[in-house]
């Protein structure tokens, strides 16, 4: 637990995630997530796609190697998604 005995500088992460231009990719995949539930049902009322819930949203081509929602959306289970978050960049 890093921040214990201060309260966590939130201000100073976002400006470190705009920084580094992780800002857009984060906004990309939040836009992916939104994608998917909107396409698909949601039985339980939830708010989240029931094809989506324990599963991580993926994109086909890689954001870091230049894909984008328009290159497709996969749904995958967290194991299989723990795999593919390991491929070399």
């Amino acid at each position: 637990m890093p921040y214990v005995t201060k309260p966590r500088p939130y201000k100073k992460e976002y400006q470190q995630e705009k920084a580094r231009n992780e800002h857009p990719r984060r906004m990309e995949r939040q836009r992916g997530r939104r994608k998917l539930d909107k396409e698909m049902p949601d039985g339980n009322g939830n708010g989240k796609a029931d094809a989506r819930e324990g599963k991580d949203v993926a994109h086909v081509k890689a954001l870091d190697k230049g894909g984008s929602n328009k290159n497709g959306l996969d749904s995958n289970s967290s194991k299989e998604s723990l795999v593919q978050k390991r491929f070399k960049r």
